[in-house]
């Protein structure tokens, strides 16, 4: 089993994203492109933004600190800590509207490998 700090990551990406010209920084916290289940902490700068792309699967994002906007086309959603969205699955973005850490789960489609089994 490993244990990982949330808090101590969501720290250190939101100093790493504030440093960025992009306003972004993440560390994936589990699994990976070769895995199912993907969980990447991502730290956003007050303003910065992950512009409109596509999900590679069923998705959520968990707020651990801030507020965020997720949109999808005319819709959006805002989030602030302690909030679970649920990402849809058409073209859509995510906005800090003050600086930011959200922690996005990915389940891929079409993956076949499991953490921890061979």
């Amino acid at each position: 089993m490993n244990k990982l700090s949330l808090d101590a990551t969501a720290r250190e990406q939101l100093e790493r994203a504030k440093a960025e010209l992009s306003g972004r920084s993440s560390t994936t916290v589990f699994g990976g492109h070769e895995y199912v289940l993907r969980q990447t902490v991502v730290a956003l700068k007050e303003g910065s933004s992950m512009a409109e792309h596509n999900s590679p699967g069923e998705a959520t994002i968990i707020v651990l600190s801030g507020r965020v906007r997720l949109s999808a086309g005319s819709t959006s959603w805002e989030g602030r800590k302690g909030d679970l969205l649920v990402v849809p699955r058409q073209r859509h973005s995510l906005e800090a509207v003050t600086d930011a850490v959200v922690v996005l789960t990915v389940a891929k489609t079409g993956s076949t490998r499991v953490p921890g089994l061979v």
